[in-house]
């Protein structure tokens, strides 16, 4: 996911005590499988925890943001790795460090590879200035080396070859039109993950649901080797039909035999601000009429969606997306957080009830 800027502010008011309820866990007729992940994306941590932010608890007491994912129940921390940033943020040192703290709490580190010095994402794949002017085999060459020296350094237990890759990766030479290249490019990657010391897990990321049958299609086609499917879904940019994800989600693992995850997501507490910088959703239609933006409407979307992704053949887990994006900059920030409002803190940077849906 990546910063985009919509909507002005509207207020949407709980339409019923049954729209707040939260929905139930997954129970005996659809148990989770062991390694089920339960994971939360804090690649802002490094940058916030420098600001000299404080976390609070669900109790209101002050406690480091990973212990209070670890306490809640989280078991995997994704992690975003950029190329050469233009800060030290996201770039292998910090990615590096921040693993090794991840797992000293006892979480696993999912690795998410952009392949570029910035974001990546379905509207773009700017490849590494370092690589500009590669030929397409000196890409390859690029990805396979810069791919085996992540993993070997950070040793994740999960990896991902490419950040929501619907267009491709590497354009212009890897984008989606140029099939050959641009599987290719992924076999460099996922060639070094099983030749890596560590030999984690693959997985390979696509944007929502439309159009993933015809992606997953091209790779089964061209022989990508890879293990997991990994789906974003936001309501805003995906569609508001649970029923329709749930039939994808099935109809994708069944197809492809690979387990699948809910690789992104993330839903509001609110629609109010907490600093002057655009949010991505401030409108009440841009959510689920069911899920109201409260914080039990919150608990009760993300509930309903490990519920979804229990159900699901052979589903596997689920990401939420920047929980802890909260506006660290102060009130005043124009260049602050697009999400504070989708993260699992409050605008006083207290843990939210949605925290609990962690729970194994």
């Amino acid at each position: 996911m990546r910063v985009f800027k919509v909507g002005v502010l509207s207020l949407l008011m709980c339409l019923g005590f049954q729209a707040c309820k939260s929905q139930p866990d997954p129970g005996p007729d659809n148990p989770e499988p062991e390694g089920f992940i339960r994971g939360a994306d804090l690649s802002f941590l490094p940058e916030i925890e420098a600001s000299g932010l404080q976390f609070k608890n669900q109790k209101g007491e002050i406690q480091d943001a990973l212990s209070i994912f670890a306490d809640a129940g989280c078991n995997t921390v994704r992690v975003r790795l950029w190329n050469n940033p233009s800060t030290p943020h996201s770039g292998m040192a910090e990615v590096l460090a921040f693993s090794q703290s991840i797992k000293a709490k006892g979480m696993k580190v999912w690795l998410d590879l952009h392949y570029s010095d910035s974001w990546a994402d379905p509207g773009t794949q700017t490849k590494p200035a370092a690589w500009e002017g590669l030929t397409t085999a000196q890409l390859k060459d690029s990805v396979y080396a810069f791919t085996l020296k992540a993993i070997d350094l950070i040793q994740p237990e999960y990896v991902q070859i490419g950040n929501e890759i619907n267009g491709g990766m590497l354009w212009n030479e890897g984008k989606v039109q140029n099939a050959v290249a641009f599987t290719d490019l992924l076999k460099s990657g996922t060639l070094a993950a099983r030749q890596s010391n560590t030999k984690p897990q693959v997985m390979i990321h696509y944007a929502g649901i439309s159009g993933a049958d015809w992606f997953f299609d091209l790779l089964s086609k061209n022989q990508v080797d890879y293990d997991m499917i990994g789906i974003s879904y936001y309501p805003l940019w995906h569609g508001k039909d649970l029923d329709s994800l749930s039939r994808t989600l099935n109809r994708l693992a069944i197809t492809y035999h690979h387990p699948i995850v809910i690789a992104e997501t993330a839903y509001p507490f609110s629609l109010g601000y907490a600093d002057k910088t655009q949010n991505f959703i401030g409108q009440s239609d841009q959510i689920l009429p069911a899920y109201p933006a409260t914080p039990e409407g919150q608990e009760a979307f993300l509930r309903k969606i490990r519920t979804l992704v229990a159900q699901t053949t052979s589903g596997m887990g689920f990401c939420y997306w920047a929980p802890d994006w909260v506006a660290f900059k102060g009130e005043n920030a124009t260049n602050g957080s697009v999400g504070e409002n989708l993260a699992l803190f409050d605008f006083s940077f207290q843990g939210l009830r949605a925290l609990g849906v962690y729970e194994k």
